[in-house]
């Protein structure tokens, strides 16, 4: 038995969304997954459903600005990590039923598998886990030649543009959603120096990260030019407290492209691996 029931939340600055769940009766582990830039939740319903037919009871945090949130970007309504890691993460957290013997996992793909990280190390006590799915650090650096030469450039445009415009305009672009100029000037600060912060928050996510302690699994495409395996590895580097494993799906393994996103339509590849870490 599987319960689908959708979870209110409302964050402490007014924020609402819905937590969509899907929790088995006597569930071995819980996850709060966040999604990739630009991605609704409900998106990650097949991903949700995989993982509690396994007994993982999953919730599906919603970005601010995105599907059931109540907010949209604009020259008035600006936001960036601060907003998500010290309000909305913290609300979709405490929507979460309070078990002190079932296992607490944070996960995510793409960005969320970075806010993942940084949110697990604002709270190293309360997540042993991380798993991560075609994520890792923006850096440049990490990134194959040419490709990643190219990357500083985008870097400067895309906060230039977002301000410009007021939000950046990401499905005209072929990245994310529309976006909030806020988000993307600490997204790409990243990518420009490897450093995660989240502007106006004092705290520091990497000393955060490097507290974590437990397992972190990783899983990657292996044609995915947005999340190479040199950007996960330079991400786990991050948490050297942390067992890491990674893996990287070929086509044939996923049945379905090697990219960034089509394993969401099929994730059995996907979560039989973070599932096999589990066991």
């Amino acid at each position: 038995m599987i319960d689908a029931s959708p979870l209110p939340v409302q964050t402490g600055d007014g924020h609402r969304f819905e937590l969509l769940a899907r929790v088995p009766t006597q569930p071995r582990a819980r996850l709060l997954w966040l999604p990739a830039l630009g991605v609704a939740a409900r998106h990650y319903l097949p991903y949700a459903d995989a993982l509690a037919a396994r007994g993982i009871a999953v919730y599906l945090h919603e970005w601010r600005g995105n599907g059931s949130s109540r907010l949209r970007p604009s020259r008035t309504q600006d936001w960036g990590y601060r907003e998500i890691l010290e309000h909305d993460l913290p609300a979709s957290l405490a929507q979460m039923p309070e078990d002190a013997v079932t296992p607490l996992i944070i996960g995510g793909h793409s960005l969320g598998g970075q806010l993942a990280c940084c949110f697990g190390g604002l709270h190293p006590q309360r997540f042993a886990r991380v798993w991560l799915v075609a994520s890792g650090t923006p850096y440049w650096r990490t990134f194959p030649a040419p490709r990643g030469w190219a990357l500083p450039l985008v870097y400067r445009f895309l906060p230039w543009l977002a301000q410009r415009q007021g939000v950046l305009h990401g499905k005209k672009l072929g990245f994310g959603g529309t976006e909030a100029r806020g988000l993307i000037r600490d997204w790409s600060r990243v990518g420009l120096n490897n450093h995660y912060a989240a502007a106006g928050m004092a705290t520091d996510l990497e000393a955060g990260m490097r507290t974590l302690q437990g397992q972190a699994t990783a899983v990657v495409m292996d044609h995915d030019w947005l999340a190479p395996p040199s950007s996960m590895q330079a991400l786990l580097a991050k948490m050297p407290g942390m067992r890491a494993q990674l893996s990287v799906l070929s086509a044939q393994a996923l049945g379905t492209r090697a990219d960034h996103f089509a394993w969401m339509k099929t994730p059995e590849a996907v979560v039989e691996r973070l599932f096999h870490s589990f066991e």
